[in-house]
């Protein structure tokens, strides 16, 4: 989810008087303008049963902003000091060589951003290897840790798919390098096409799906499934879809959250495609103010247990602050939860490849940056 939106952003950037700050913002909206990406036409999403009175929706309408927690929301990203950044450098992994053919292999970059290598199929989940997710790269949320790898770095790839249109998951500066680098064609949300147009994507390197559709990628079947959230890069919101993916093999199988509350179609997604030899799943960015458009870390093991996940990946945290919960927290948490559920975890560095069938012990390599220096961190 992106904290800062494009809206906020020109507000920032209108700010002031006098000539210099008009010839700023001048200069500022030739940047920003293309990174809001391309306009779906709606005449094409009518189709789908999740698309009516030109938006999408979600089954259950999602809360966001109780009643009540909008003052709170203000106060706590604003004002409030919880040590939502890590105190010292995060330890990054280099690249360790091509993967293996066989068998199950997940390299975390950061955030979302996450390589799946199912038995010699490569699938790219939501890139950003920019410095901030934002339509601005002068303003909006910065990164904690340098990217691990170089996007040079990566495997030949069969596909990068995108989970929706929200900064930290779709990056228009790494979009266009990708396109440049690779030939994977782009599997994304219906809507989400329009943005990659925008930014030259050729069109036959664009796959848009709804939620049930899926494409054939090297083998493997990449699957678009539900997901509660919601989406916008500009001053529209919920014009694209929003989804989550199951990447299958004939003998092994990954899910990817991407965004998203907790809900009961977890459970129906493990029924049709589970079970999962591991799952990628969001665990950060969570507050009281947007309670079903992202899971807690216990919501998230929950998710897992639902889809019958094998081994579990946390993602969505460590690299950029957008919520107002520690740095360290959903690390913390989501252990505890797994060990209180008997889940198999892996909480990797970033840049760290993951054999899935024999995944590295957790260490809490975290929780040293989680308090100043000389001060004793909590274990877990």
């Amino acid at each position: 989810m992106a904290i800062v939106t494009a809206g906020r952003i020109l507000g920032f950037m209108a700010a002031g008087v006098g000539a210099a700050a008009a010839g700023g913002f001048a200069y500022a909206a030739r940047d920003v303008l293309p990174a809001l990406g391309g306009r779906p036409d709606s005449a094409t999403l009518l189709a789908s049963p999740r698309f009516r009175d030109g938006a999408f929706h979600n089954p259950l309408r999602p809360r966001f902003l109780p009643e009540g927690s909008g003052q709170v929301a203000v106060r706590e990203l604003v004002l409030g000091n919880r040590d939502r950044r890590p105190h010292g450098a995060v330890p990054l992994v280099p690249p360790a060589g091509p993967a293996p053919d066989t068998g199950v292999h997940v390299t975390w970059y950061g955030h979302a951003s996450s390589l799946v290598e199912l038995d010699g199929t490569r699938v790219l989940f939501d890139p950003v290897w920019s410095e901030r997710v934002s339509p601005s790269q002068a303003v909006g949320p910065r990164r904690l840790h340098p990217v691990p790898h170089r996007l040079t770095d990566l495997p030949r790839l069969d596909a990068i798919a995108i989970s929706h249109d929200h900064y930290d998951h779709l990056d228009m500066a790494t979009v266009v390098r990708l396109t440049e680098l690779q030939d994977a064609p782009f599997v994304v949300p219906l809507g989400v096409g329009a943005h990659l147009r925008r930014w030259n994507v050729p069109e036959n390197r664009i796959v848009e799906l709804d939620w049930g559709g899926s494409v054939e990628v090297a083998g493997a079947r990449l699957v678009a499934t539900p997901a509660r959230h919601f989406s916008g890069r500009g001053f529209a919101r919920n014009n694209t879809l929003w989804l989550s993916w199951a990447l299958l093999g004939d003998r092994h199988r990954v899910f990817y959250t991407g965004d998203s509350g907790y809900f009961d179609g977890y459970a129906a997604i493990g029924a049709e495609h589970g079970p999962f030899d591991a799952t990628l799943v969001q665990v950060g960015a969570y507050f009281a103010a947007w309670p079903d458009i992202h899971m807690t870390p216990e919501e998230g093991v929950a998710a897992h247990r639902d889809v019958r996940g094998g081994l579990l990946l946390p993602i969505h945290w460590a690299t950029f602050n957008l919520a107002p919960h520690p740095w360290a927290d959903p690390a913390d948490r989501v252990w505890q939860a797994a060990k209180q559920h008997g889940v198999a975890l892996a909480l990797p560095r970033p840049g760290e490849r993951v054999d899935v069938a024999a995944p590295p012990p957790v260490d809490g390599w975290w929780q040293a940056l989680a308090t100043p220096a000389g001060v004793s961190a909590h274990a877990a």
